[in-house]
């Protein structure tokens, strides 16, 4: 694997923008979803897929998705613009 093209995040990174939820909603379809644990004081634990019953998100949980994952993309467009040169 080439280093220079991959750089590893945190689990918080990815959730604070706004992309677990993304994921989760697109893997719902299929009944499945990704599950992150963290302690008490916020550190991460674990992440594990599952099953699941549910499809989708309530209202309130898409809108603050949008919103973050808007506020990810606004906030990194030149970068990603630059990855695909």
């Amino acid at each position: 694997m080439n280093k220079n093209m991959i750089e590893k995040r945190s689990w918080k990174e990815f959730q604070d923008a706004g992309m677990v939820w993304w994921i989760n909603r697109i893997i719902h379809l299929m009944g499945w979803a990704i599950v992150l644990e963290f302690d008490e004081d916020g550190k991460y634990v674990s992440a594990y897929p599952v099953r699941c019953k549910f499809r989708g998100f309530a209202e309130e949980s898409e809108t603050k998705g949008f919103k973050k994952l808007t506020k990810f993309l606004s906030k990194n467009v030149s970068d990603l613009l630059k990855d695909c040169d």
